[in-house]
């Protein structure tokens, strides 16, 4: 085994399992303070650089225990509806609240205007109904577009852009729109289009031109532009340069305000997931270690996007000696992390690091089969580690029941 593993996820702990955490209890999620510091500062140096604002989309990350580390650099949060811009409001008290949701609900919108600054509408039709609310309550009113222009490849099925999208409004819905009300612009303060997943600036390039020519003749009657999230910003390699570009042409073109709302970028590579093995199995060829965490339960996205994670010491399948697949304890038989292969079989007892943990994992988990959700922790820039929540059988119990 190597001394030290030098990928990104593991940069913050010096690619190495550090000995005090053979005391940590399993599976738990350990969150790294001084990654999340190293994200924000890069988020912050290109906002006071280029003079746009950035925010942090809940979604990817919603331990607001850590928020403080985040907000010094951040104009505010992002939410996706009423709970999230609640959190925001309350865990990053004085800075900005934007919410976009695909529709909204009548019962909450007196309570979500309440809490949120900038209100984004998906359609026309929602724009209609929420936005003379929105506009007589003081809120900043904007439209999501699509500017029909997909730079994903291999999953439509998370593109915004692809056919059929219930995401955004493109331009020929737009103007079907206002040829029925007229008085639908004048509803608006920007525009927000999101359409990238884990890209590089070159990918927004695209979208800004195709943004630019499908809607470039409302921006001028703006006052801002969301660019959205998915932008990796905080990555090794990430052309930043082309981002700055983009935002200059954006501001120059439109005299607008630009906003980013990056989820995974604010936390990337800033969280592990700690395992243990609990049996190993032979079936055939194949070498099977159940662990006590899941991906079904602790790492959803795993199964949902689907995802592999990075593991510590651990390459591909077929790289190293022996393959291993690893999988979760529940009945679900396609509760599987992935086939990994390491130096030498893993044994009952033996702990596991997954890397970059810290992104839609705590906000997606769940309790499927009774399985115990993972205790949540925070290692400070010391090493030290400190539990932020814990959680046992009522946690379980009561989101059912009373």
């Amino acid at each position: 085994m190597p001394a030290v593993d030098t990928r990104p996820p593991f940069a913050a702990i010096g690619g190495r399992v550090p000995g005090e955490w053979a005391a940590l209890p399993t599976p738990c999620y350990l969150l790294d303070e001084g990654a999340l510091a190293r994200n924000g500062k890069i988020l912050g140096d290109l906002a006071a650089r280029t003079g746009c604002k950035v925010l942090l989309a809940q979604k990817a990350f919603s331990n607001y225990d850590l928020y403080p580390i985040l907000a010094p650099y951040l104009a505010g949060t992002e939410a996706s509806g009423l709970y999230e811009a609640r959190l925001g409001a309350e865990e990053m008290p004085g800075k900005e609240v934007h919410v976009f949701c695909a529709a909204y609900r009548d019962d909450e919108m007196a309570e979500l205007l309440r809490w949120a600054d900038h209100i984004v509408f998906n359609s026309p039709a929602q724009l209609a109904r929420f936005g003379p609310a929105a506009k007589a309550a003081g809120k900043s009113v904007g439209l999501r577009v699509n500017p029909e222009c997909s730079t994903q490849e291999g999953h439509a099925i998370y593109d915004p852009c692809a056919p059929g999208s219930r995401l955004g409004t493109t331009r020929a819905q737009w103007d079907a729109a206002v040829a029925q009300n007229p008085a639908l612009p004048q509803l608006l303060d920007g525009l927000h289009f999101h359409t990238l997943c884990e890209q590089d600036s070159d990918a927004l390039a695209v979208t800004l031109d195709a943004v630019a020519a499908k809607f470039g003749d409302l921006l001028p009657a703006m006052k801002w532009l969301n660019m959205g999230g998915g932008h990796h910003i905080t990555r090794s390699g990430y052309d930043v340069a082309t981002l700055e570009r983009c935002i200059a042409r954006a501001q120059r073109d439109w005299d607008v305000t630009v906003y980013l709302e990056p989820g995974e970028a604010c936390a990337l590579n800033a969280g592990f997931l700690l395992t243990r093995v609990l049996d190993v199995v032979h079936n055939g060829d194949t070498t099977v270690a159940i662990l006590d965490a899941s991906a079904a339960c602790h790492m959803p996205d795993v199964i949902e996007m689907p995802y592999r994670p990075p593991l510590l010491f651990a390459a591909d399948a077929g790289e190293k000696p022996c393959t291993v697949r690893l999988a979760g304890p529940t009945c679900l038989a396609g509760d599987v992390i992935g086939d990994y292969s390491f130096d030498a079989e893993p044994q009952p007892g033996d702990l596991l690091v997954f890397g970059d943990m810290a992104i839609y994992t705590t906000c997606k988990n769940n309790t499927f089969n009774g399985m115990p959700l993972p205790a949540i922790l925070a290692r400070a820039a010391d090493g030290s580690c400190r539990v932020l929540k814990e959680f046992g059988y009522r946690d379980f119990k009561v989101r059912l029941g009373h």
